[in-house]
């Protein structure tokens, strides 16, 4: 088998969940903003379906990571560095998708309002994780 193909799976699947985590809370922050405008409805819906994505998208994502360093969930150097925020960010949207598939339609504003939050520390590891793994690159 070509070893490279973990690294290029690792590398294409990767951009699904930081893009969608990232479009998550931009549409669910705009349209928190916009709160009774008729757009709104839309815009939930797509950060619905946005986070839905990005936690289905980071399962091979993650799952080619651990095939590509032969089981390491630490590391050293760069590697330690990504880790540090793939693992809370990969628990935070798997955990935050499932309870926005379960109960986020019909929650109260105040409990979006802290879904939202959690979405945006999601979204802040998530890019942290992309940074560092680019890092991995750039010293190889």
């Amino acid at each position: 088998m070509d070893p490279t193909l973990w690294t290029r799976a690792h590398g294409a699947t990767t951009h699904f969940p930081v893009a969608l985590v990232l479009s998550s809370v931009a549409f669910d922050g705009i349209g928190f903003a916009l709160a009774g405008r008729p757009i709104v409805r839309h815009l939930h819906a797509g950060g619905y379906w946005t986070m839905i994505g990005g936690a289905l998208g980071s399962v091979p994502a993650v799952f080619s990571g651990l095939v590509m360093t032969k089981g390491s969930v630490l590391g050293h150097g760069a590697l330690r560095m990504h880790h540090v925020f793939v693992w809370p960010a990969f628990a935070m949207i798997v955990a935050l998708a499932t309870w926005r598939g379960l109960v986020g339609r019909r929650a109260p504003r105040g409990v979006f309002l802290v879904y939202l939050i959690g979405t945006g520390v999601a979204a802040g590891l998530v890019s942290g994780a992309g940074y560092w793994g680019g890092e991995l690159l750039i010293a190889r």
